[in-house]
C-alpha cells in the first residue's frame, strides 16, 4: 500500500471516529480550533500557581509541601498542565465534544481563601483538595444516577439562551479586565471600575490588547481562516517587540499590596526565554487528604464548603456546555448537546482528578468557544488542546511567552459573537425577559457564572408563581431553586448551625 493510501485511510479513520465531515468540519479546522483554544486557556498554567502558591497553610508550608515559592509555583504549573491535558483528551475521545478542561477559576481562589481563613485550625491545601475529591465523587454519582442530566433537560429554552448570552458577556468582561483595559480604580471610594489607568488608556500592554481586538475583528470581517489564532500570534509578536525596545517588565506590588507600575504586563512578560524546555516535576500529584478537613474544620463547615463547590461545578459546566453547543450548532431542538451524559461524566471525573492532582477542581472552559469560532465541531479539537497542555509541561517557558494582553482579544471577540443570540429571547414577555435579564447581567456583575444561573432559576419560579402559572414549573426546577436559595445565604446558615 502506498504512503498516500495510508495517509488517506488514516484521515478517514480519524474523520469517522470524530464524525468530522458529518458535523460539517475539516481536519484542519479541528486542529486549528484546538490550537486556538489552548492559547486562550494557556494563561491558567501561569495564573493557577499565582492564586494557589505563596500562601502558607496550617502545616507551615505552601501548596506542594515546600517553603520555596519558585518550586511551589513550578509544581502547580506542571500539575495544572498535566491534569488539563489528560482531561481535555478524555473529553475529546469519550464525549467527542469541542470543549477543553482545566483548573476552575473561582474554585482555586475559594481554596486559598479557606486556607487563609482557617489556618489557625491547621488546615492544609491537601485537606481542602480532599474535599474537592469528595465533591467530584458526589457530582459523578449525580451524573450516573441521571439526576444531573435530568436537571440539564429541565432548564427552559429561554434560560438556556440567556445562560449562553450571559457567559458571552462574562468572558468579554474577563478579557477587558485581564488586559487592563478596564480595572479597579486606585482611588478608594470611587467607581467600581474605570477605563484603563485613571480613566485613560495608558501603557504599551493596553495598546497590544486594542491592536489584537481590531486585528481579529478585521480578519473575521474579511473571513480569513484562522483569524483568532492569527490575532493571538500577531499580538504576541507585537508584545515581544515592544518589550525588547522599552523593557516594560511585569507588574510590581509594594508590601501593602498596592500596584506600583500599573502600565506593566499583568501576568507574563513577553520575552524569549533562556531555554524553551524544562523537565517537569510531578511531585504535586496525589497530594490530598480525603477526610482531614472534617477533623480540623468540623462537619458543618466542611459540608458547606463541599456544597459551594458542588453548585459551582454543577451549574458552571451546564452553562458552559450550552454556550459551546450553541456556538457549534450541536444542540438538538430542545437545546441539549449530543452525548450529554458522557460530557457530564468526563467533567465529573475532572473534578476528582483536579483534587487528587493537588491543583483544584478541573472543569469545562468557556474559552473553548474561541476554538469553536475557528471551526471546531468535534472532540478532535479537545484532543489537540490536551496534547498541547501536555507539551506545555516540557515547553512551559515557550508557551509562557504569550501575555494575557495578547490572548484577551480572543475572549472579547468571542463574547461579542455569543451575545448575538440575545435576539432569540422574547423581551416583550415579562415571564421570560426578567429571569433572562438577571441571568445575563449577574454573571459579569458578580464575576460568577453560578450566581447568574441561580438568580435566573429563582426568578423563573417566582415569576411563574406571580403569574399564576406555578404548574408550568418543572418539578426539578423547584428543587434546584431551593438549593440556590441555600447557596446564596450559605454564610449566615453556616454561622447559625456552627
Amino acid at each position: 500500500m502506498s504512503t498516500d493510501t495510508h495517509a488517506r485511510s488514516g484521515v478517514s479513520g480519524v474523520d469517522a471516529f470524530f464524525r468530522i465531515t458529518e458535523r460539517g468540519s475539516t481536519l484542519a479546522r479541528e486542529v486549528r480550533g484546538g490550537v486556538v483554544t489552548f492559547f486562550t486557556m494557556a494563561y491558567i498554567v501561569v495564573l493557577n500557581p499565582i492564586i494557589l502558591s505563596g500562601v502558607i497553610d496550617g502545616s507551615g508550608t505552601m501548596i506542594g509541601g515546600t517553603t520555596d515559592l519558585t518550586k511551589s509555583k513550578l509544581l502547580v504549573a506542571v500539575g495544572t498542565a498535566v491534569i488539563a491535558g489528560v482531561m481535555s483528551i478524555l473529553m475529546g475521545l469519550v464525549a467527542n465534544f469541542p470543549i477543553a478542561l482545566a483548573a476552575g477559576l473561582g474554585i482555586n481562589g475559594l481554596i486559598t481563601g479557606m486556607v487563609l481563613t482557617h489556618r489557625a485550625e491547621k488546615i492544609t491545601f491537601a485537606d481542602l483538595m480532599g474535599l474537592v475529591v469528595i465533591e467530584g465523587v458526589i457530582i459523578l454519582v449525580l451524573v450516573l444516577t441521571g439526576f444531573r442530566k435530568a436537571v440539564f433537560k429541565a432548564i427552559p429554552a429561554p434560560l438556556k439562551v440567556a445562560i449562553s448570552v450571559g457567559i458571552g458577556l462574562f468572558i468579554a468582561y474577563i478579557g477587558v479586565i485581564d488586559a487592563g483595559f478596564a480595572r479597579r480604580p486606585t482611588t478608594p471610594g470611587s467607581v467600581p471600575s474605570e477605563l484603563g489607568i485613571g480613566g485613560s488608556l495608558d501603557g504599551w500592554p493596553t495598546l497590544v490588547f486594542v491592536v489584537g481586538v481590531f486585528l481579529i475583528a478585521m480578519l473575521l470581517i474579511r473571513k480569513v481562516k484562522g483569524a483568532i489564532l492569527i490575532g493571538i500570534v500577531g499580538a504576541t509578536v507585537l508584545a515581544m517587540v515592544l518589550e525588547a525596545i522599552f523593557h516594560i517588565g511585569g507588574r510590581v506590588y509594594d508590601d501593602k499590596g498596592a500596584l506600583t507600575n500599573p502600565s506593566a504586563w499583568s501576568l507574563t512578560v513577553p520575552k524569549l526565554p533562556d531555554s524553551v524546555t524544562q523537565t517537569p516535576d510531578l511531585g504535586i500529584l496525589g497530594q490530598f487528604s480525603l477526610l482531614g478537613s472534617f477533623e480540623k474544620l468540623g462537619i458543618v463547615t466542611a459540608v458547606m464548603f463541599v456544597f459551594s463547590l458542588l453548585l459551582a461545578d454543577f451549574f458552571d459546566t451546564m452553562g458552559t456546555v450550552v454556550a459551546i453547543g450553541t456556538e457549534a450548532r450541536l444542540l438538538d431542538e430542545d437545546g441539549n448537546p449530543p452525548h450529554t451524559d458522557r460530557i457530564l461524566v468526563v467533567d465529573s471525573v475532572a473534578a476528582i482528578a483536579g483534587g487528587a492532582g493537588g491543583v483544584s477542581s478541573n472543569t469545562s472552559y468557556i474559552e473553548s468557544a474561541s476554538g469553536v469560532e475557528e471551526g471546531a465541531r468535534t472532540g478532535l479539537a479537545s484532543v489537540v488542546t490536551g496534547v498541547l497542555f501536555l507539551l506545555a509541561t516540557f515547553l512551559a517557558p515557550l508557551f509562557a511567552v504569550v501575555p494575557s494582553e495578547a490572548a484577551a482579544p480572543a475572549l472579547v471577540i468571542v463574547g461579542f459573537l455569543m451575545m448575538s443570540q440575545v435576539t432569540n429571547i422574547d423581551w416583550t414577555e415579562m415571564e421570560v425577559a426578567l429571569p433572562a435579564f438577571l441571568t445575563i447581567v449577574l454573571m459579569p456583575f458578580t464575576y460568577n457564572i453560578t450566581v447568574g444561573i441561580g438568580a435566573g432559576f429563582i426568578a423563573w419560579v417566582l415569576v411563574k408563581i406571580a403569574k399564576g402559572h406555578a404548574r408550568q414549573v418543572h418539578p426539578l426546577l423547584w428543587v434546584v431553586a431551593g438549593f440556590f436559595v441555600v447557596y446564596f445565604v450559605k454564610t449566615p446558615l453556616e454561622s447559625l448551625f456552627s
